[in-house]
């Protein structure tokens, strides 16, 4: 998109550790559509990003906030690196 000056949708009642690894999910999305990112590192922060955010709900929920800021697809990227074969991952942009 054109600026960043987006807030990340964090819950207050997460660790600092919790908050940078939601974060690092959160630009891996980022960087898959901006400058592509390497597949095995998107799993690698979902797996950990998973970690801290359980529940279906709670992660669309993040997703659908991050959307709305931020005009990126948490959903597409994480489909896109667990069913893809190529090395890096990279959305086509708007």
């Amino acid at each position: 998109m054109q600026s960043k000056s987006y807030s990340y949708p964090l819950n207050p009642d997460w660790s600092t550790q919790e908050m940078e690894t939601v974060i690092a999910m959160l630009r891996a999305v980022e960087d898959a559509y901006e400058v592509g990112i390497k597949r095995e590192e998107v799993l690698k922060r979902y797996r950990a990003f998973k970690q801290i955010v359980t529940s279906k709900a709670e992660e669309k929920q993040i997703g659908r906030e991050f959307e709305k800021e931020s005009g990126y697809v948490l959903y597409q990227v994480v489909k896109q690196a667990q069913t893809s074969s190529a090395k890096t991952i990279k959305m086509a942009g708007d």
